[in-house]
């Protein structure tokens, strides 16, 4: 085997290591939505109200969507090495495109299981898709002006947080849309809206910077220079996180809370705003991305080979997560004997804000949702290198 060939395959795996945990962690959250008794009812991140283990079992999560969308940024550049500029481009505008349509049509339904769409909602795949379509442009034009635009929004989105909101309600519903959205709901006639709760560019500015990384993972690129880049480059994160959290003066859109107790003001101090993704979240989740990436790229065990599983089909296994815990929501609805008259919920049909169970059961259904996706998941990954049919790059 060609030495530059079994780098790549190692550096790829690296990527699929973190994209598999990350994947794995992620389905954590979205079980505490459907099954967890206080879901609908209370803020697991509050201090004053939360427990440690419900906290870690929000915060772990945070570390997922910023990770998922900066490896989406760096395979879009690993997979446009192999392309012309135009057909590189001409791909991630339609694989952006493509992403939206799922984001409302298939994500949202697998969420909501309403065959009406009263209520779409965009969330990671959207703002992964637009994010991609704005790369199509950029990546076009010259790699640098990537670099330099993601360096910008992900340092400076937070200025908008120092203004006051526009008067005028257009100019409003923008700056929300591609800046500040969390819950910005758009009405669309009487009986449809759409939530809006992940801004757009200040995930794009995460996308930019994992487009302009991907530099890092060419065959010629020294090992060494890449191990020390992101060794260095997610130290530095964290300690611009630790400073500006001290500080106080920038990177975040709430104040660090103080308490009179040293465990509540841990949380607190960790408590950063995700919706939209702030200056101080950013870097604490892409600076411990970047470890991980700086010392799993050559780990080759079992539990690598599991994650790796997840993190080669992230899109099949995202899709198919929904669903399951969705159907597993419906089976326990009815066996939990409620009536057809506590179907129609909002925004998730068969979870009435009452219904659910302790943590602990959490993590029972998510254990078994994630180990009932591993073969599935095995088979898609063998079936996408066994085959070269165009739709499976969208897949």
């Amino acid at each position: 085997m060609n030495p530059n060939q079994t780098t790549l395959s190692r550096r790829i795996l690296s990527i699929d290591i973190l994209r598999g945990l990350v994947m794995i962690i992620m389905a954590l959250d979205h079980t505490r939505d459907f099954f967890h008794i206080e879901a609908m009812t209370s803020d697991p991140l509050n201090p004053d109200t939360t427990t440690a283990f419900l906290f870690f079992t929000r915060w772990i999560t945070h570390f997922c969507a910023p990770s998922f969308v900066f490896l989406s940024g760096l395979s879009a550049y690993l997979s446009a090495q192999n392309k012309t500029p135009a057909k590189a481009s001409s791909f991630l505008l339609k694989r952006g495109l493509w992403l939206i349509i799922v984001e409302v049509v298939i994500i949202t339904f697998g969420l909501t299981f309403n065959p009406q769409y009263n209520f779409v909602i965009l969330q990671v795949i959207w703002a992964i898709g637009f994010s991609m379509i704005l790369l199509a442009l950029f990546s076009r034009i010259s790699y640098k002006l990537v670099l330099v635009i993601g360096l910008l929004l992900v340092l400076g989105h937070n200025i908008f947080d120092l203004f006051p909101t526009p008067k005028d309600e257009n100019v409003g519903l923008i700056l929300k849309i591609f800046f500040t959205a969390f819950g910005t709901v758009v009405p669309l006639g009487s009986n449809h809206l759409i939530g809006v709760f992940y801004a757009i560019l200040p995930w794009t500015g995460i996308m930019f910077l994992g487009y302009a990384a991907g530099k890092w993972f060419n065959v010629d690129y020294s090992a060494v220079k890449r191990h020390r880049n992101l060794l260095n480059f997610g130290a530095l994160a964290l300690v611009l996180f630790v400073a500006l959290r001290l500080l106080r003066f920038y990177g975040d859109p709430v104040p660090l809370k103080e308490y009179h107790d040293v465990f509540k003001n841990l949380l607190s101090f960790l408590n950063v705003s995700k919706y939209p993704p702030s200056l101080e979240y950013t870097c604490i989740t892409i600076g411990v991305a970047l470890l991980i990436l700086s010392v799993t790229e050559n780990v080759q065990n079992k539990v690598s080979r599991v994650l790796s599983v997840y993190g080669s089909v992230p899109f099949f296994y995202y899709v198919l997560h929904f669903y399951l815990l969705h159907f597993i929501l419906v089976l326990l609805f009815f066996l939990e004997e409620n009536t057809t008259q506590q179907i129609v919920q909002i925004p998730f049909y068969f979870r009435p804000p009452t219904f659910g169970y302790n943590l602990w059961i959490v993590y029972l259904i998510w254990i078994f949702v994630v180990a009932a996706l591993y073969y599935p998941c095995k088979w898609f990954k063998k079936y996408k290198a066994t085959h070269k049919n165009w739709w499976l790059s969208y897949v």
